[in-house]
């Protein structure tokens, strides 16, 4: 743990965050909804990743928190509205910001763009090996993927602590 603005928060536990990953990048958690029929369930699958590394939700105004299907944040499921809240977060749960290909590490988060500046698909760091990064996702689900093997616009990395 540790003290933020006066806040007490907790380390993120990337082995935790990699280990949840591969549990569930195939099935789904029941004690989250499935967003696979109603936009797609990849940022949900991230943000119970980072829950689980973070093990904090942050219920302050915009916030970022699941109690069930119909009261969450949208930051929970939303892909954009999810890196809103990383990037401009200064109290509870998961912070993060912009860092190049270079400086990823496991429990990381990567989002991608399919077209034009619209970032639709998120996805956690499970495995870093020598240049290859292998990632899992929902949506299209994805255990250990190469990310090499996706065809996108444009791409994000965002380092969490």
């Amino acid at each position: 743990m540790h003290t933020i603005y006066g806040v007490i928060c907790m380390i993120y536990d990337r082995k935790k965050v990699v280990d949840y990953a591969l549990k569930w990048a195939l099935d789904r958690n029941p004690a989250y909804y499935n967003y696979d029929n109603i936009g797609g369930d990849c940022t949900n699958f991230i943000s119970q990743c980072l829950f689980v590394g973070k093990n904090q939700m942050n219920y302050r105004g915009y916030g970022w928190y699941y109690r069930n299907a119909n009261e969450k944040s949208p930051s929970w499921t939303g892909v954009e509205f999810l890196y809103d809240f990383l990037i401009n977060n200064k109290y509870e749960g998961p912070q993060g910001r912009l860092i190049t290909r270079n400086e990823l590490e496991i429990g990381d988060l990567i989002q991608l763009s399919f077209k034009s500046n619209i970032y639709g698909h998120s996805l956690i760091v499970t495995e870093i090996d020598e240049n290859d990064i292998y990632i899992c996702a929902h949506s299209i689900d994805s255990k250990n993927r190469n990310l090499e093997t996706y065809e996108y616009e444009k791409i994000r990395f965002i380092k969490i602590s």
